[in-house]
């Protein structure tokens, strides 16, 4: 039996999500405005709520394309709002359409999205050492930075708790506790 981070037990999306995803590095531009996006949906609400929905915001979002999000009008985000399949929260909604419009000067300034976040971690992935959860933090020196440049530059739900759960998500972190069996596959120093 394959010993797995307490968090993903209980439900099988959450296990399939721990076990195939949370934690592999990613460097596509839209699936990290995909997990930016997700993780500003989620705040204030579990995890699992949002998976659940995930597909619902791929398709409402147009599979994270940040140049089509960015030209989403106010007759597009009034019919978002009424989707069941998203988190319907103006705010939430409005803030993806914001981020998308942001993302695309970055990448104009700095070739990709992936690029100016790499510079966040030094292009390497934080090797952390937990036995237990509880030992894992909710944000991090790193995590404080990323929230405090991305808010400079006008992003919205992008707090330091919501960058750090981001950055674990995408494999920038490999908070996985040392007894579960995806921490040493995804013990890497590049990110």
């Amino acid at each position: 039996m394959k010993l797995r981070c307490q968090w993903s037990l209980g439900d099988s999306l959450l296990q399939e999500y721990h076990d195939r995803e949370w934690g592999v590095p990613i460097h596509d531009d839209c699936l990290l405005f995909e997990h930016l996006s997700l993780g500003g949906a989620q705040a204030g609400l579990s995890w699992l709520t949002i998976l659940k929905r995930r597909q619902g915001y791929k398709k409402a979002f147009s599979g994270f394309d940040p140049e089509k999000v960015a030209q989403f009008k106010s007759e597009k985000i009034d019919r978002l709002l009424e989707n069941p399949g998203i988190i319907r929260n103006r705010q939430k909604v409005n803030s993806v359409v914001n981020n998308a419009a942001l993302i695309l000067e970055i990448i104009n300034e700095h070739g990709s999205l992936n690029d100016y976040l790499c510079k966040f971690t030094e292009g390497k992935s934080i090797q952390n050492s937990w036995e237990k959860e509880s030992e894992l933090p909710v944000n991090t020196k790193e995590s404080d930075n990323m929230s405090k440049k991305l808010k400079s530059r006008g992003f919205k739900f992008i707090g330091t708790t919501i960058c750090y759960a981001f950055m674990q998500a995408v494999g920038m972190v490999n908070d996985h506790t040392r007894d579960c069996f995806r921490y040493s596959e995804l013990s890497i120093n590049d990110f």
